[in-house]
C-alpha cells in the first residue's frame, strides 16, 4: 500500500465558477499515468475520509500533478481545498487505481470524451497519446469551457455546451453526430448517463472503449467496498459480480461492466 506523504501546494487558481486547479508537489508524479487518481485529505481533523481528485496533468521532471476539482458546497473538502494557498501542505495518497490504455491508440482514430469535471482527467491522456487522429470530444454546462486552450494543443477538440453557447448545443454525441466523426477507440469520462451513452455507441458499432467512473470512494485501495459497479465477471475479492472502482478501476473496458 501506497504511503500517505505531505504534498506542497505550488499554486492554485479558480479557472471557472466553482473550478479550480492546483499543481502540487508529491512523489506520486513519479510513476503516474493518465486516469489514475490521488486521495487528498484536509487538514481538518473532523474529515477523515479523503477525496479523490483525478490527475490532469504530470509535471515528472517537477516532480509536480495538476489536479482540476470542483467545490461540492460549503464546509466540505472541496472546500477547503480551494482556500489553500501556494506554500500550504496536505496530505495526499497516490497514485491510485489503473489508468487509460492509451498504448492501444497508437496508428488508430480516437475519441477522448470528457464531461463536466470528467474532462480534466482526460487532457493528459491527450498530452501522453501518440495516434493517427486525436479527436477530443468535451462538454460543458456553458461557455466557461476550462482546459479548453490546452486541448486545442494537443488534438482536433469539438466542444458541446448544455445552452448552446459554443459548439454543439446538446452533449458528447450530438457533438459527434453533428460534426460526422468517426474512431476505432474511445476512451472517456464523465457522468454516468454520458458514459452509458458512450459505452452503448461503442457497442452498436463494434468498437473498443474505455470508460473512467467517476464514484464517491471512501478508502481508496479496494478494501472497504464503498464505490463498486455491476460487473459481467465475478470479483475474487467479493465473489460476486461487481468491480471495486478504486482498485479494479477507475478505468475500465466498457463491455466489462454494467452502468
Amino acid at each position: 500500500m501506497k504511503g500517505k506523504e505531505n504534498a506542497v501546494i505550488l499554486s492554485q487558481e479558480r479557472i471557472a465558477q466553482g473550478i479550480y486547479s492546483m499543481w502540487l508537489k508529491t512523489k506520486a508524479a513519479a510513476d503516474a499515468r493518465p486516469g489514475q487518481f490521488i486521495s487528498m485529505y484536509t487538514n481538518d481533523g473532523s474529515k477523515l475520509l479523503p477525496r479523490p481528485i483525478s490527475i490532469c496533468e504530470i509535471d515528472r521532471e517537477a516532480g509536480a500533478l495538476r489536479v482540476v476539482y470542483r467545490v461540492t458546497g460549503e464546509d466540505t473538502g472541496t472546500e477547503l481545498f480551494s482556500k489553500m494557498k501556494e506554500g500550504d501542505t496536505l496530505p495526499v495518497i497516490g497514485p491510485l487505481g489503473n489508468g487509460f490504455p492509451y498504448e492501444k491508440a497508437e496508428g488508430n482514430k480516437s475519441f477522448l470524451m470528457g464531461g463536466g469535471i470528467g474532462v480534466p482527467p482526460i487532457l493528459e491522456l491527450a498530452k501522453q497519446m501518440n495516434c493517427e487522429k486525436k479527436q477530443i470530444v468535451v462538454g460543458y454546462r456553458d461557455a466557461e469551457t476550462f482546459l479548453r486552450e490546452e486541448f486545442e494543443q494537443n488534438g482536433e477538440v469539438y466542444i458541446s455546451t448544455e445552452d448552446g453557447s459554443i459548439g454543439t448545443k446538446g452533449n458528447v454525441m450530438d457533438a459527434i453526430r453533428e460534426n460526422g466523426l468517426e474512431a476505432d477507440i474511445i476512451y472517456a469520462c464523465g457522468p454516468t448517463p454520458m458514459l452509458r451513452a458512450i459505452k452503448n455507441y461503442a457497442e452498436e458499432n463494434g468498437i473498443e472503449c474505455y470508460i473512467s467512473l467517476e464514484e464517491r470512494m471512501a478508502c481508496g485501495i479496494g478494501a472497504c467496498l464503498a464505490c463498486v459497479c455491476k460487473s459481467k465477471e465475478k470479483d475474487h475479492h467479493s465473489n460476486v459480480n461487481n468491480k471495486r472502482i478504486c482498485k479494479d478501476g477507475p478505468v475500465f473496458l466498457s463491455t466489462e461492466v454494467e452502468i
